[in-house]
């Protein structure tokens, strides 16, 4: 792609967010969600081929669906109150349609079946953009809104545990993988929104570090399933020696980072009185951390079965920057004893 188109379309990215973070009026909020799908879209089908061109057919549709639901819910709020405050939705019926949309917009279960088809789709930095960037505007909008149904929220938040956990178990290619594991990552931070929001930004950033770590190194390796992991120890072994780490803190084992965020909801959950829903919770938390050892396990336990010259990966230095990649692997394995530090910044 051309370098300035793609700083044009990177350029319409931040500012979509941008202006989603700094808007009070949910026009201006519609229009910044609207800039970052049609900023994406010829990223995501740079390729030209006929997989890439079907996931972002899906993700314009589905995007396009979700943004005409939230203007048709942010009119009529203004219809019944007479106001296009972010903050000042007191009427059930649009906040209700506005959490829809933007659970489908981020793709929360059971609104989800968009997500893992078309990250397939994609190639890994794109895979990458939408995991992370593009969460963050719906985002701020869902902290925002602080929906009048909590049932609702816990209701999207633990099916988003169980189908991410579920969903990942049958799974060989690694997008889909990571796809099932975004849906369960964002199952916890809804679950715990209405009672710590500041929990929930420390869950996002966990997140936002594990996925970068996690998705840079498959690139590295050139990874898309799970039987290409296996040749990796010859590309980069200390990098493989180290992945087992990254991947198992996203499934939240400690001592890794992953798992100060899904403490810190466990404990909160407990105080506010709803035992179950944690232990339902911390039990999804089970299903995700099998595919991840599955992961490992297929990428330190295993030599690749092929012994032929033409199935061999070649031995290419990498040209990738491992600046980023070290860093967010050394963010991703270490920041637990730092919990109390975090927490005191982010929750005070």
């Amino acid at each position: 792609m051309n370098p300035y188109i793609l700083a044009i379309l990177l350029f319409g990215l931040g500012l979509g967010t941008t202006i989603t973070f700094a808007s009070s009026h949910w026009l201006l909020a519609w229009m910044g969600l609207e800039m970052n799908t049609l900023a994406i879209i010829p990223l995501m089908a740079q390729h030209h081929h006929p997989r890439a061109v079907e996931a972002t057919t899906k993700y314009f549709l589905t995007q396009a669906a979700a943004a005409a639901t939230l203007l048709f819910a942010s009119v009529t709020n203004a219809w019944l109150t007479g106001q296009w405050e972010i903050q000042q939705i007191t009427h059930p019926l649009p906040s209700t349609m506005i959490t829809l949309a933007l659970a489908l917009k981020i793709g929360l279960a059971p609104l989800h079946a968009w997500l893992p088809e078309v990250l397939q789709g994609l190639d890994l930095t794109t895979g990458l953009i939408l995991s992370t960037w593009q969460k963050l505007a719906p985002f701020a909008l869902i902290l925002q809104l602080q929906p009048s149904s909590s049932t609702l929220l816990i209701i999207l938040g633990l099916t988003s545990t169980l189908i991410g956990g579920w969903g990942g178990l049958n799974q060989t290619q690694l997008r889909k993988i990571l796809a099932y594991s975004s849906i369960a990552h964002l199952g916890w931070m809804i679950l715990i929104l209405q009672f710590s929001p500041s929990i929930t930004l420390l869950t996002l950033l966990t997140y936002l570090i594990m996925t970068f770590s996690t998705f840079l190194v498959f690139k590295l390796n050139k990874s898309t399933n799970i039987n290409t992991l296996a040749t990796s120890w010859a590309k980069a072994p200390a990098l493989t020696a180290l992945t087992p780490l990254i991947l198992l803190s996203l499934g939240g084992l400690p001592p890794l980072t992953g798992f100060m965020p899904k403490w810190l909801i466990l404990q909160e959950l407990t105080k506010q009185g709803l035992t179950p829903t944690a232990t339902l919770a911390a039990l999804s938390a089970l299903l995700s951390l099998y595919f991840y050892l599955r992961l490992s396990y297929a990428m330190t336990l295993t030599i690749s079965p092929n012994n032929l010259t033409g199935l061999t990966p070649w031995r290419l230095p990498s040209t990738q920057l491992t600046y980023p990649l070290a860093t967010s692997t050394a963010m991703t394995i270490c920041l637990l004893p730092l919990t109390p530090a975090i927490s005191a910044l982010l929750i005070s």
